[in-house]
């Protein structure tokens, strides 16, 4: 617990501190007024540039400090993929390594962590990747369901999903900082008529009330978007296996589990998550089995 805390802390800290730089230097070279709305006019340039610095530096910083999280918050065991300890490691590394090479991608970092049954990728690119496994899924699995889930998580490096996660976040994050602040804006000056220098009340209030509610929107598109995708790595996994049949089976046996829940770091690009809601990530097993048995979705 404390270590989580500690880390939310220093991502945090990081965060700032990389907005505080990025945002200093533009002022300097520009002489741009960024995060405040003095006066009475409203520059709409440098309200957009600092709702892109402001909303993307979250997402970015999110994405580049992914695998370091998980491996620091979930406690993976790291294998050597050139030197394999045990005949589990071996099996692993020979697996992720047969299925990166049939989907043209750059061997990820593999790792294992005790847990139920579930399974995650993560990384900033496909060249600097991390598949992951739990242990309750290889015992609880067969042989063949958990290949299958590997290619599922080699899928999700194979199409991107990080990064198109990561892009699609900035860029609404930057509307719902872009538009609250605008919507302040008019309430503050237009209709409680404040003609201070300073924004008033009216201006906080809005764009905090705003920030809330086009966040909840902004979560529900970005997780369509995972639940889409999740379609997705599931027709790949099935390219790579040649055949749907082992997904099909994998996520039958998923479905008969108590799957854990990962963290927000990877929570996303994991085998199974939330479902039954505008805010799950995850589609339901029933949708995926039928989206695989009728083709429904290309790899």
């Amino acid at each position: 617990m404390f270590k989580r805390i500690g880390l939310l802390v220093l991502v945090n800290l990081a965060v700032f501190l990389m907005i505080s730089i990025v945002l200093g230097i533009i002022q300097a070279t520009t002489g741009m007024s960024f995060g405040t709305m003095t006066g009475t006019n409203l520059n709409l340039t440098s309200l957009f540039v600092f709702s892109m610095v402001v909303g993307f530096t979250g997402s970015m910083i999110s994405l580049l400090m992914s695998k370091s999280i998980a491996k620091f918050t979930m406690g993976l065991q790291m294998i050597d993929v050139d030197h394999p300890a045990t005949p589990l490691e071996n099996y692993l590394v020979n697996v992720v390594r047969t299925q990166a090479n049939r989907a043209g991608i750059p061997m990820p970092e593999v790792a294992i962590y005790d847990g139920e049954p579930n399974a995650f990728a993560t990384g900033a690119s496909r060249s600097s990747s991390l598949v992951a496994v739990s242990t309750g899924l290889l015992q609880l699995m067969s042989r063949e369901e958990v290949e299958a889930v590997l290619a599922h998580e080699i899928s999700h490096v194979k199409n991107g999903d990080m990064v198109t996660s990561t892009l699609l976040q900035g860029v609404l994050n930057t509307f719902v900082i872009f538009i609250s602040r605008i919507v302040g804006w008019v309430v503050d000056r237009q209709i409680l008529r404040n003609e201070d220098d300073a924004p008033g009340a009216g201006y906080y209030i809005t764009y905090f009330v705003l920030d809330l509610a086009l966040g909840f929107v902004a979560a529900i598109v970005v997780n369509y978007f995972s639940r889409w995708r999740e379609f997705h790595a599931d027709a790949g996994a099935a390219h790579i296996m040649g055949n749907p049949e082992p997904m099909i089976a994998a996520l039958r046996r998923l479905g008969s589990m108590e799957p854990a829940e990962l963290p927000g770091a990877v929570k996303g690009m994991g085998i199974s998550g939330g479902i039954g809601s505008l805010f799950a990530t995850h589609p339901s097993i029933e949708d995926r089995i039928a989206a695989l048995q009728n083709h429904t979705y290309s790899a």
